[in-house]
């Protein structure tokens, strides 16, 4: 199993960037995804996930309407969007594989992760 980010970089507060996650080496339509970050100090924060079929997808409040998950199956692809960026939206972005069986309502677990992928937001 092997996840890789990209796509993060630094932006002006108020742009926006496009993190992709390649998966590969296991079926990746049959499974949930998640997005993960973590910032400088502070412990791991979930900001999406995506079902396997891409049409159900969960934010908490701090990125709702701002950042949109998505994926193309027939690729192997993760993606997020993310808007309206802000400072405290700077962390090491991360794409995680959703452990089969678990959910929002039962608490997302995480069996692979990606090596993250660096968004800074600064003027």
């Amino acid at each position: 199993v092997q996840l890789v980010e990209s796509g993060g970089g630094l932006v002006q507060p108020g742009g926006s960037l496009r993190l992709s996650c390649a998966a590969s080496g296991f079926t990746f339509s049959m499974y949930d995804m998640s997005w993960v970050r973590q910032a400088p100090g502070k412990g791991p924060e979930w900001i999406s996930s995506i079902n396997t079929g891409g049409g159900g997808t969960y934010y908490p409040d701090s990125v709702k309407g701002r950042f949109t998950i998505s994926r193309d199956n027939a690729k192997n692809t993760l993606y997020l969007q993310m808007n309206s960026l802000k400072p405290e939206d700077t962390a090491l972005y991360y794409c995680a594989r959703v452990v089969i069986g678990t959910s929002q309502l039962t608490g997302y677990e995480y069996d692979y992760w990606g090596q993250g992928t660096q968004v800074t937001v600064s003027s």
